[in-house]
């Protein structure tokens, strides 16, 4: 089995230069011992003390270099300007109220 560890503190912080080695043994292993199927690798990352809906330390988008899943399905969950933008993009969207509506239905 080639399963990559990190440390024992990796929950709480991964330096760049663990991560780095860690999915550079990734990519060699991979070409080592070629599979007959896609390989994957998932990161999760967690922000303490953050709230979306106040902070917007973080915003805009990046554009994946390969397709994730092909039959995958999305739905933009938003205000009325970002369902105007996913409308515009081709993009099925629900906005809040339409969620609560929902909600109160299925009651």
């Amino acid at each position: 089995n080639a399963h990559i560890r990190f440390p024992a503190l990796a929950m709480s912080k991964i330096s760049i230069q663990s991560l780095t080695t860690g999915i550079a043994q990734i990519l060699e292993r991979s070409r080592e011992k070629p599979r007959k199927f896609v390989e994957t690798v998932e990161l999760q990352i967690a922000l303490k003390d953050y709230d979306p809906m106040r902070d917007k330390r973080f915003a805009g988008t990046i554009t994946l270099p390969h397709v994730v899943r092909p039959r995958l399905r999305v739905r933009v969950i938003g205000d009325a300007m970002d369902c105007e933008r996913a409308q515009r993009a081709g993009i099925p969207c629900s906005s809040v109220e339409d969620l609560k509506r929902l909600n109160k239905s299925k009651k």
